[in-house]
């Protein structure tokens, strides 16, 4: 989908996130919920918004509350904004955060609202653990009854023996059609294409690098917000590690295979976070007296094979939003690319340059191109800031909205890659 020809421009005003920080720390307290009201309220605040200007909420969300799944009407009604504001909670795996902003986008050029919140929120530490199914099918009918005798009860505790068949288990983010976790199927991918160990390192060590200098100068000041939690604030993202180094990455094990090269450095941790935007109209934007930061230009969502390459989706997605767009990979000032793990991001890029993959799988005479590494994550990206799996999306277009408005930049690519084989990209444009 492109925004190009579009009647009524959809533009983003404004971007706000929380620190991102590891599961089961600094803000374990605050489940996903939380977590996006604490981003959309400090968003409000710095835009001084009349919130009975908001049309709608499109959140965006992977590790859902299973009391709660619609968590932007949650947002809604714990921030207590006008209960007529209308929310939907959208997944898409890593680019729910994306997707939110773009059906945001779609509702306001066909003229559905002028107002949008979108954004993405996720609590691994709050992920809930489930039982086996068997566990359900014996036990809920007793619950649901509400007149189980002691005899029903005893007779049914009978029937989950031997207990290590009953017990909760370990959450695996695995393939539901494969069985391989991501990070198994990243091994796979960096053998494939022949990414080094060294070269996922430099990749990680870049990130913490240009993450802690975004940190120390200042850049994020103006994205993240200080986020009250039972045990004090947080006030900046506690992953980046700034006295990281290569010597330091390359003492790490490898995770997922005994001879592999993926590691806990070189590949994304457990993230809490959230982040939000405002998308409005570019007239309404300009009535209410905002200046946009930046418009959606274009957009692009693929699906690959999970059993052949499971991250390899941006390599198509872009060059699909760069077409729609009318631009060429040469034409993009600056991108940002989802770092799932370095050995992903490397595999994008090395198919992106790469003549095979440009006739075999984009049906192109010539590559999309070489990205230039100077461009490219120019603040750091998930494997040093952290990724919540829905709020990656929004935190991208936050961080490059931001640029192209303080910058003499004019365009900005996004990359993600999600489970299932989904890939993601969209371009963004200075107003």
């Amino acid at each position: 989908m492109s925004t190009q020809g579009s009647k009524r421009r959809a533009v983003i005003v404004g971007g706000m996130r929380t620190p991102f920080a590891k599961a089961f720390t600094e803000l374990k307290e605050l489940d996903t919920i939380a977590l996006g009201a604490a981003a959309t309220s400090a968003l409000l605040r710095k835009l001084e918004l009349p919130h009975k200007e908001i049309d709608s909420v499109v959140w965006g969300g992977v590790v859902l509350p299973p009391l709660s799944v619609n968590i932007g009407r949650e947002i809604v009604l714990d921030l207590g904004l006008p209960t007529s504001i209308e929310a939907m909670t959208v997944t898409r795996a890593c680019a729910s955060g994306l997707q939110a902003i773009t059906t945001a986008a779609s509702a306001i050029e066909r003229g559905d609202a002028d107002v949008v919140i979108a954004g993405g929120s996720d609590s691994t530490s709050n992920a809930p653990i489930t039982f086996p199914t068997k566990v359900t099918r014996t036990l809920a009918p007793l619950a649901l009854s509400g007149k189980a005798t002691p005899q029903d009860i005893f007779g049914a505790l009978a029937q989950l023996v031997p207990l290590s068949e009953v017990l909760p288990r370990q959450p695996r983010v695995a393939e539901r059609t494969t069985g391989e976790v991501m990070g198994e199927s990243a091994e796979r991918m960096a053998q494939r294409n022949e990414i080094s160990r060294q070269a996922q390192d430099e990749l990680a060590l870049r990130s913490h690098q240009r993450a802690a200098r975004a940190i120390a100068t200042g850049v994020f000041d103006d994205e993240v917000a200080k986020i009250e939690t039972p045990n004090g604030f947080v006030h900046v993202d506690t992953l980046v590690r700034a006295d990281t180094s290569l010597d330091k990455l390359s003492r790490l094990k490898p995770v997922f295979a005994k001879a592999g090269t993926i590691t806990a450095g070189n590949a994304t941790a457990l993230t809490d976070g959230a982040a939000a935007v405002v998308l409005m109209s570019e007239e309404k934007a300009r009535a209410l007296g905002y200046t946009p930061l930046a418009a959606l230009r274009s957009w692009s969502y693929v699906a690959v094979d999970p059993a052949d390459q499971l991250l390899i989706g941006p390599a198509i997605a872009v060059p699909r939003a760069l077409a729609k767009a009318g631009y060429e990979l040469s034409d993009i000032d600056v991108i940002d690319m989802h770092e799932a793990f370095a050995a992903q991001v490397l595999s994008v890029l090395k198919m992106l340059d790469s003549q095979a993959f440009a006739e075999e799988r984009l049906g192109r005479s010539k590559p999309v191109g070489a990205v230039d590494i100077d461009k490219m994550n120019i603040y750091g990206g998930s494997v040093a800031i952290g990724h919540p799996f829905a709020a990656t999306g929004a935190r991208m277009a936050t961080t490059m909205a931001y640029e192209l408005a303080r910058s003499n930049k004019s365009t900005a690519l996004l990359g993600i890659c999600a489970a299932g084989g989904l890939g993601a990209a969209a371009v963004l444009e200075r107003v």
